[in-house]
């Protein structure tokens, strides 16, 4: 329970799962999808200036238990993982975070799973969950939901991109 202006207000996890097909086998996706503050393409300015920009992971690990750090401009993450099935779900808690998020959003944890379909896809979901830093919450839940989507569909289709494109055999002579 916190307390602001004299109210009591519960604090209210709130959960963003947002999902992409992908033109690969989970094996092809799982590292690029572990790590993606390490992505190569920068997120498109209206998320630069909504949300701190990722810019890479220090000592990545994948062992339940373990924390990694992960870096971004203005501050960072550390995320203790508590859940690896390889190349089907990893998930985490948020145990430190030294960012500013839209308007004190504090950050909670996450997950990644990946689920492969009888035509050869991948099913891929994120998950992001935190608790909201604004009031009043039924005004600004589809906002960050919004924002949550747009980050998400950004780090999907950047992943995607990249695992594609190591798919297509190098067919160029020297």
């Amino acid at each position: 329970m916190s307390t602001r202006g004299g109210e009591s207000h519960q604090q209210e996890v709130t959960s963003i799962r947002t999902t992409m097909a992908f033109a690969a086998p989970a094996r092809r996706i799982w590292d690029g999808l572990l790590f993606y503050e390490q992505i190569d393409e920068r997120p498109p300015l209206y998320l630069r200036v909504l949300l701190p920009v990722p810019i890479g992971t220090e000592k990545a690990d994948t062992v339940v238990g373990a924390r990694v750090r992960c870096s971004y401009e203005g501050g960072h993450l550390v995320k203790r993982i508590t859940e690896v099935d390889p190349k089907r779900c990893y998930r985490f808690d948020v145990v430190e975070q030294t960012l500013a998020i839209g308007g004190g959003l504090v950050l909670s944890g996450g997950s990644y799973s990946l689920h492969e379909r009888a035509d050869g896809r991948t099913e891929v979901a994120v998950t992001t969950r935190y608790t909201q830093g604004r009031r009043p919450a039924w005004f600004w839940r589809p906002v960050e939901a919004a924002v949550c989507h747009l980050f998400h569909r950004h780090l999907l289709a950047a992943v995607r991109r990249k695992v594609e494109a190591d798919a297509v055999p190098d067919v160029s002579s020297d």
